[in-house]
């Protein structure tokens, strides 16, 4: 996983633990390693111009437009969607917490 250097993302190393992955930070103004973002922000663009006022839109709205994101299955996830990959990885982490706990 490839995060972005945002202040969001500072407890990465709990999260990349909890999922069993490898991540790393892109380096700045490198958005070429973060193939994936720079993706899903063309595809947000499509709903929200880069000028608009997030504020003003209603969080019905905004909640329809992240379904409709997360819904759309994609040929880099052999077309499954965003949601049933993240829940698939999910349930693993979950699974692989209860087997260690034992």
């Amino acid at each position: 996983m490839t995060f972005d250097r945002g202040t969001e993302f500072a407890r990465y190393p709990r999260l990349a633990s909890a999922l069993n992955i490898v991540s790393y930070f892109c380096q700045p103004s490198a958005p070429w390693q973060k193939g994936s973002v720079e993706n899903t922000n063309g595809r947000i663009r499509r709903f929200l111009p880069f000028d608009t006022d997030i504020s003003a839109i209603s969080d019905r709205h905004l909640q329809s437009m992240v379904d409709r994101l997360n819904e759309t299955p994609r040929k880099c996830l052999e077309y499954r969607t965003p949601r049933d990959v993240l829940s698939e990885q999910l349930g693993a982490a979950a699974h692989s917490i209860q087997a260690t706990s034992r």
